[in-house]
Parts: structure tokens; C-alpha cells; sequence
């Protein structure tokens, strides 16, 4: 008598990661830690990422994938740049990111992704699936702690916040997440996003 094998199961690492438009910029955030399954693998992993002088993008998934598919971006915008002598639009940057997913559908890079910056347009942020799918928000959570920050973020969102309070918004939200998703924890790395540039930070809880 054969013995039935036993099924495998595949983990996709969690995270809670958080974009939201303020009145003068973009907040892009996530947590820390590196987990696959029951396993923490790291508590300082960091899945916000410089792509251009005013673009940035945080990520939910494996990390692996999200380093290879952000520095391929970097590359097209510093060619865009060199190119036109001007920064790449947001909206742009988000696009090239789709067509990447897009192109790798067959053996996909397991990451959602938050692409948000400013441009002349003003803030703005653009959410990406597996696939490449592009959404407009003016603000959004992907990972495994995406419902519960996302009911955060709905509660205390309003048009036009200021940089500082969208921030502490972020923050209350990851925490929120972190207190209930096992695969999230150890600290928040955040990029704030204005005309001035990217200024990058880490808080603990």
C-alpha cells in the first residue's frame, strides 16, 4: 500500500507596508521584519526603497524579488534622466515598474508594491500586484497586515493632511497591524517624500 504524500505548503512572506498622498508629499512605509512561515528570518529587514530623487517604493512579499525589481527601475529612470534631462513622472516610473511585472507573469516576482513620489503633477501614489496592475490611491496598504492598518487609514485619513500627521497616521496604522499579524514587527522604516527630496527614517515601537 502506497503512502499518500504529504502536501507541501508554500509560504509568502507577510508585511504591512503603507503609502498615503499628504497636502505637500508622500508617506511610503513598512515594517521590519523578514518572516517565512513560523520563521523570523530577520528584524531589520528594509522593504522601502529609493528609486529617483523624488520616487520612492515600498514593498510587501519576498525581499529577493523586491530589490531585483527596484534596482531594474532605478536603471530606467537614470537612463530616462540622462535622455530627456528631466526626472521621470511618477505616474511613468509606475508604469515601467507594470511592465516588468507584466513581462515576468509567467515566473512572477511575489511582491505588491507602493510606487509614490512628487512631480510637477504634485504627489501622488500608484499600487502594483504581482501582475503589474496599476491603481491610483490616495492611500493604500498591501501585505498580510493590509485589512487591519487599512481600517486605520480609513478612520483617520483626510484630504490634505499635513506631512507630520500623515506620518504619525502611518505609524499608528503599522502598529495597529503589527499588534495582530504575526508576520509583521520589529520597527517601521519610513521615506517621507516632498519637493525637497526623500527624507528616510526608523522608529521602534
Amino acid at each position: 500500500m502506497n503512502e499518500q504524500a504529504q502536501p507541501q505548503r508554500f509560504w509568502i512572506p507577510g508585511a504591512t507596508t503603507i503609502g498615503v498622498v499628504c497636502s505637500d508629499g508622500v508617506i511610503l512605509a513598512s515594517e521590519k521584519r523578514v518572516s517565512y512561515g513560523y520563521m523570523v528570518m530577520s528584524r531589520v529587514g528594509k522593504k522601502v526603497f529609493k528609486i529617483a530623487d523624488r520616487i520612492g517604493a515600498a514593498c510587501a512579499g519576498l525581499v529577493s524579488d523586491m530589490q531585483i525589481l527596484v534596482r531594474e527601475v532605478e536603471a530606467y529612470t537614470r537612463l530616462f534622466e540622462l535622455d530627456t534631462k528631466r526626472s521621470m513622472p511618477v505616474k511613468s516610473t509606475a508604469k515601467v515598474m507594470s511592465n516588468l511585472l507584466f513581462s515576468r507573469r509567467l515566473v512572477p516576482l511575489i511582491t505588491q508594491t507602493i510606487v509614490g513620489g512628487m512631480d510637477d503633477e504634485g504627489p501622488s501614489i500608484y499600487v502594483l500586484d504581482v501582475l503589474g496592475s496599476v491603481i491610483p490611491d490616495k492611500f493604500a496598504a498591501v501585505g498580510s497586515g493590509a485589512e487591519i492598518a487599512v481600517g486605520v487609514l480609513e478612520e483617520g485619513y483626510k484630504e490634505n493632511m499635513p506631512v507630520e500627521e500623515a506620518r504619525e497616521l502611518v505609524f499608528r496604522a503599522v502598529k495597529s497591524a503589527v499588534s495582530r499579524d504575526i508576520m509583521s514587527g520589529d520597527g517601521v522604516d519610513f521615506l517621507t517624500i516632498t519637493k525637497e527630496g526623500i527624507q528616510e527614517e526608523s522608529r521602534k515601537f
